[in-house]
């Protein structure tokens, strides 16, 4: 259809199968009705710019389906504004987009024999339900493109959501129209129109998701839960502690060389390999070394451990400090071929000290990580619900 503007002498061309009851200049704020004559000037809006918005007959492209913006309408209500798109698409099918600060919603109208004109609280569609977030009377400040209805018509707008979905309904007179909307993403808006440029998000949109579904998010970590104590159990049921080392060493005969165990094998999954140490220092000092060496990849762990033993008396009272036991851990021990390399050290003036017992264990796998994650996820769980109890909050107080 091609219509010229009588006021800015600038004719619009777009290919439409409706009826034209009214239209827009996209040029300058003139709109047109449709009489018996033909379209004629009937009203002028006060200048809008459209700089940030999808132009008139821009194509998109939804579900494999190219749709073209026929009409656009910016409206406001209290001081808040958002823009309206109707996209006709080739088949005769037709898409409504809603943009406000930044944020999406697509929309289609759908059947719905239940009157709103009552506000109910909540209405139900398809086994949801929605929560009213208002109703209100908006009003039309400027106009793009042709329509098939009277843009200047006063309509009832009630809107019902429940987040990424929304029914809202547009009520003119006794009549009702529904539509079926859902949250879509800029990306979506982008790859659909083939464009880079889109106003910003400001605040929370009307329908806009929080960053996650806690409900699911909760299940999907309860399932994760119990998987991991299903394979933390498969894995060690037959475990029993496997003793790799227990000797006593002389300090003498190791003064320049380590001790070195025979080979031994581990299997299942990581353990902490534990090592404790005795020696029968009196105020001295011991030291041990001990590296754990993979013989199939040639990989070194090393630890190191002061045994240390100090008493007296001083000021009228004994003292004592130190142990002449220790014990330590080697973490995450997984399964392989290994022997360890032992260094025995003592003090050198220390000559009633003669030598070192020591002894190692792979144990049953230590559970810390597996109640670190189990913590993690609750703690990341609880602090996602009180977040999205905000998101909604700020919702809704917008």
């Amino acid at each position: 259809m091609t219509v010229p503007c009588y006021n800015c002498n600038t004719t619009t061309a777009l290919d439409v199968s409706f009826e034209v009851t009214t239209f827009a200049c996209p040029n300058c704020t003139s709109v047109y009705k449709n009489t018996e004559a033909g379209l004629k000037f009937h009203n002028k809006h006060k200048p809008f710019s459209f700089n940030e918005k999808l132009e008139l007959g821009k194509s998109a492209t939804f579900d494999d389906k190219q749709y073209t913006i026929t009409g656009i309408l910016i409206k406001k209500n209290s001081g808040f504004e958002w823009a309206e798109y109707i996209l006709e698409g080739k088949q005769g099918d037709y898409l409504y987009l809603s943009e406000a600060a930044g944020h999406w919603i697509i929309l289609t109208e759908i059947e719905f024999q239940k009157k709103v004109g009552n506000h109910p609280l909540t209405v139900e569609h398809e086994d949801v339900t929605y929560d009213r977030y208002d109703y209100y009377y908006p009003t039309l400040i400027a106009a793009q493109g042709f329509f098939d209805f009277d843009i200047f018509d006063k309509i009832e707008l009630i809107e019902f959501i429940n987040p990424p979905l929304m029914l809202s309904f547009e009520k003119c007179g006794h009549e009702q129209t529904a539509f079926l909307g859902k949250h879509i993403s800029k990306s979506e808006i982008k790859k659909a129109f083939g464009i880079t440029n889109l106003p910003w998000k400001k605040g929370i949109g009307q329908i806009q998701p929080f960053i996650f579904n806690i409900r699911n998010l909760a299940l999907t970590f309860c399932g994760v839960a119990v998987l991991i104590l299903l394979t933390n159990w498969y894995l060690n049921k037959d475990r029993v502690e496997q003793n790799v080392l227990n000797t006593e060493i002389f300090f003498h005969q190791f003064v320049s060389k380590d001790y070195i165990t025979p080979s031994f094998t581990l299997s299942g999954s990581a353990a902490p390999l534990s090592v404790r140490v005795h020696s029968n220092v009196d105020n001295s000092w011991a030291n041990v070394q001990v590296a754990l060496i993979n013989e199939t990849t040639g990989e070194e762990i090393y630890a190191n451990k002061d045994i240390e033993y100090y008493h007296g008396y001083t000021d009228g009272e004994n003292w004592t400090e130190g142990d002449p036991t220790e014990e330590f851990n080697i973490c995450g021990v997984a399964a392989g071929k290994y022997h360890l390399a032992v260094t025995p050290m003592k003090a050198t003036e220390d000559t009633l000290n003669r030598s070192l017992q020591i002894q190692a264990s792979w144990s049953s796998p230590s559970t810390r990580n597996v109640w670190m994650v189990f913590i993690f996820m609750a703690v990341f769980v609880i602090g996602m619900y009180f977040l999205e109890r905000n998101f909604e909050e700020r919702r809704w107080n917008e």
